[in-house]
């Protein structure tokens, strides 16, 4: 049966209705059930919300407790950062620093959950740690490639700042190719420069890409600075952890030289046709060293390593890698006036 209009609107007091026939057409009525906000949200906030749900699961907080003082004035001390699951089986990828020199690690899960962990391996050079943590039902995060990242994609950082636990933050990778020194004392390489607010205790933590790939590993912040961030890239960690996961460490070699960077004079540069214009000048030698067995001498000049031009401590440090220990490797340098080419023969770090 078909409702009949009836026009009230010059009655006074009465009110417009609607007929039944009305109400079949789009917006004549309104709907009293609830709406979701998902039409409103934007491609961005969708890809951060996609990320962060497949991240999210895998990021744990760790907190750690120190010995400080002397044996008989010895009090705890503590500190907090981030860390996230690689593998089924509990390997957790974190900073070095937020690990370094624990006599305890706690760790907590997203569900709550506080399962025994404890170290497998770290590596202060790069500044990456391995633990091990037991528990049921873990959900590992999707390690992504280095070499895909470009310059202007979206970057999310997952993390416990300041204690605030599954805290999220988004921005951009900013640069690619940074040098960043470590804690150590050793310059990382490839870092990924991003604007993803970090604060401490994000450390450990993972920078992923809008498709939940983990793409570094969240490790500084310039404090003064605004938006000035750093992570360690995946392609490293992942090579990282997995020698820290076979034997606990990295091994390194070295030849015993304490130096710094020195400008060579121009003359010399000119007469040799060597390809720097600076060089490492060693200052001390350590007793019994590789460099001591190879007859380098304080104030000589390094400039070559096995074929490498030789800058400055950080190039040397490159090529101090495990491949070189026990390898007989040419060092030249310049002595006074002369240049000298020398047969060292690397050991391996006992730092390692």
């Amino acid at each position: 049966m078909k409702a009949v209009n009836v026009d009230l609107s010059s009655q006074p007091g009465l009110v417009p209705v609607v007929s039944l026939d009305d109400q079949s057409k789009p917006g004549a009525a309104l709907s009293t059930e609830p709406t979701s906000d998902d039409p409103l949200l934007d491609a961005y906030s969708q890809a951060v919300i996609r990320a962060v749900d497949q991240v999210g699961p895998s990021v744990v907080k760790i907190e750690v407790r120190k010995k400080a003082g002397p044996p008989h004035m010895t009090r705890d001390s503590g500190g907090s950062g981030s860390g996230f699951i690689i593998s089924p089986d509990g390997l957790v990828l974190t900073n070095s620093h937020v690990v370094h020199g624990a006599d305890r690690i706690e760790l907590i899960l997203r569900d709550g959950r506080r399962p025994d962990a404890h170290l497998i391996g770290e590596d202060p050079d790069t500044d990456l740690a391995v633990l091990r943590v037991y528990a049921p039902n873990l959900t590992a995060a999707r390690l992504g490639e280095s070499k895909t990242i470009r310059v202007g994609q979206l970057a999310i950082a997952i993390g416990n700042p300041y204690g605030f636990e599954c805290t999220v933050t988004a921005g951009v990778v900013s640069a690619l190719g940074r040098s960043f020194r470590s804690n150590s004392g050793r310059l990382m390489d490839n870092i990924i420069q991003t604007d993803a607010a970090l604060n401490p205790g994000n450390s450990g933590g993972p920078l992923v890409n809008s498709r939940g790939e983990v793409i570094g590993v969240n490790t500084a912040v310039i404090l003064p600075a605004q938006g000035i961030c750093f992570a360690i890239a995946i392609d490293t960690a992942k090579y990282v952890a997995g020698w820290l996961v076979k034997d606990g460490r990295i091994r390194r070699s070295y030849i015993g030289v304490g130096g710094q960077n020195t400008k060579l004079h121009r003359r010399v540069v000119r007469f040799f046709n060597l390809p720097v214009e600076t060089g490492l000048l060693v200052l001390n030698l350590e007793p019994g060293s590789p460099a001591g067995r190879a007859e380098l001498r304080e104030g000589d000049v390094i400039v070559e390593f096995d074929g490498h031009p030789i800058a400055g401590i950080d190039d040397l440090h490159k090529f101090l890698t495990e491949s070189q220990i026990g390898k007989r490797s040419m060092l030249t340098v310049i002595r006074h006036i002369e240049k000298v080419t020398l047969v060292v023969v690397p050991e391996e770090s006992p730092r390692h």
